[in-house]
């Protein structure tokens, strides 16, 4: 029977030929885009047929420095990191030590959200699913804070949900790092450990680690880098420790070892002459669990029809095939990782340049659409064209309410008044100061700005852009007896004073 399906929408195996064309092109595609996107670094890696059939680096591991990146460079791979956890997790079911259907009360007993109910029902497929209903929130609980995996998720009880639990779709990783904390209560063992011995060490994974402590001895490592709108060059930041995130987000590898992962979960759990994890369990992992996007505008025929989130990671469909893929993104460094199990293919892309630069996923999407014989795009000047789009847009709401300021004000006590130590029960405390005739304001060691007058009690800064975007507002609230008695740090939350000021 002819198929009533448009040519574009079917993938058709390539040819071995056509596969190095595509590779070759590679070689000067990528070079151009990492120029493009003003980025330092990038490697990648492709997997075909449990085979890596390509694997290169580009550019520089830091800015300024000579050292070239290569396949067996180092980059912090984010949000990557939670298929690993999924997938211990399924290992740990097929042992019988676990199911991914148990209350994460059998784990942890003094697990505790902010609805009771919700807390007795809650599961780990539910946390490393999304559909706890408390949205993309509570990140700045763990990011740079130092707080220990169970401290953070016992201060999560006093978060309140934003949706009716598994209702809606909400990208959480603190849900992970429960997640990953219950899994360690099964195993008997830390999170780290349980990921080094079923995972690292069986597939050959020597290069990859998941905790900070553990990157000191390495040499080739990338820095991270940011890259602001107005920025000539991308600039060194520090390596932040998120040994905290672990479940979520915390492993370290390169493109030889991600390799060695994309070619065991093409191989349906299996390495070399062991079952790793069972087929039937991995199938349960990636099998749809919660719907990001209800509705999907496929104007580059892509024949895309669906985009769920499975277990760590997504899945969807494209040019008639299931597409396995996931970025992750922390301080400077992107990843992208794509599968195509039907055709035993796999893409990794790895950066070291953060804010601004969407290369590592214009890349991972070209590559994959070329293998599949999809429609020859320049994903990565389409995507430029959208993200400098989508820059123009925020700069223009930016100058909105920039051009809303009310003029001839000013705020409503002296500075002094204003300083003291303000308090949130889940965050902790914001220390305000005045320094050289300004208010300064600091949390944790991840929030320090200098405030400028904005108007009224509102004053704004510049920012570091990886928890309060580039500029920073804050606001102060007054009492009926026009004390100073709270500060609201957009983005973030409202603390109550508990002491302070001259």
């Amino acid at each position: 029977m002819r198929s009533l399906l448009p040519a574009l929408c079917l993938a058709a195996p390539l040819a071995a030929q056509d596969i190095t064309a595509i590779t070759r092109e590679l070689d000067t595609y990528i070079p151009r885009s990492l120029a493009a996107w003003q980025g330092a670094g990038v490697a990648v890696g492709i997997v075909k047929d449990d085979k890596l059939v390509y694997a290169k680096g580009f550019g520089v591991r830091e800015v300024g420095k000579p050292d070239l990146v290569d396949d067996q460079t180092l980059f912090a791979i984010g949000s990557n990191t939670k298929f690993f956890t999924a997938v211990a997790a399924g290992m740990l079911a097929d042992d019988g030590k676990l199911s991914l259907d148990d209350k994460v009360t059998k784990f942890l007993p003094w697990f505790q959200l902010y609805d009771p109910w919700v807390t007795r029902e809650f599961t780990l497929r539910d946390a490393m699913s999304h559909r706890s209903g408390l949205g993309r929130r509570g990140d700045p609980l763990w990011y740079g804070t130092g707080r220990s995996r169970d401290e953070l998720i016992r201060l999560v009880r006093h978060l309140p949900p934003n949706s009716s639990f598994r209702t809606e779709y909400g990208y959480q990783n603190l849900m992970f790092i429960t997640a990953g904390q219950s899994l360690a209560a099964a195993a008997g063992m830390s999170w780290d450990d349980l990921i080094a011995r079923r995972i690292f060490q069986p597939l050959g994974m020597s290069a990859s680690r998941t905790l900070m402590s553990q990157l000191r001895a390495q040499s080739n490592i990338a820095s991270p880098h940011d890259l602001g709108p107005n920025d000539s060059a991308p600039r060194v930041i520090p390596w932040r420790d998120i040994d905290n995130a672990g479940p979520a987000g915390s492993i370290t590898s390169n493109v030889q070892d991600m390799a060695k992962w994309m070619r065991f979960i093409l191989a349906n759990g299996v390495w070399g002459a062991d079952t790793l994890l069972k087929p039937r369990t991995l199938a349960d992992i990636t099998g749809p669990h919660s719907i990001p996007t209800r509705v999907l505008n496929d104007t580059l025929r892509l024949g895309r029809h669906f985009s769920l989130y499975a277990l760590g990671i997504g899945t969807s469909d494209v040019l008639g095939v299931k597409l396995l893929q996931h970025t992750g993104g922390i301080d400077g460094m992107l990843s992208f990782v794509g599968m195509v199990p039907e055709r035993k293919l796999g893409v990794v892309v790895l950066t070291n340049t953060g804010t601004h630069n969407a290369m590592y996923s214009a890349l991972g999407q070209k590559i994959l659409i070329d293998l599949l014989g999809g429609p020859k795009y320049d994903w990565s000047a389409i995507t430029l064209a959208e993200t400098r789009k989508a820059e123009a847009q925020a700069a223009e709401q930016v100058k909105k309410r920039l051009d809303a300021r009310v003029a001839n004000t000013q705020p409503s006590r002296p500075l002094a008044e204003y300083a003291g130590t303000y308090r949130h029960e889940m965050y902790g405390d914001v220390i305000v100061t005045v320094e050289d005739g300004a208010l300064r304001v600091r949390h944790g060691n991840v929030i320090d700005i200098r405030l400028q007058h904005f108007h009224y009690d509102t004053f704004n800064a510049r920012s570091s852009g990886l928890l309060l975007g580039e500029t920073a507002w804050v606001s102060f609230a007054l009492d009926s007896g026009a004390k100073v008695n709270a500060i609201s740090i957009e983005g973030l939350a409202e603390f109550g004073r508990v002491r302070g000021g001259a």
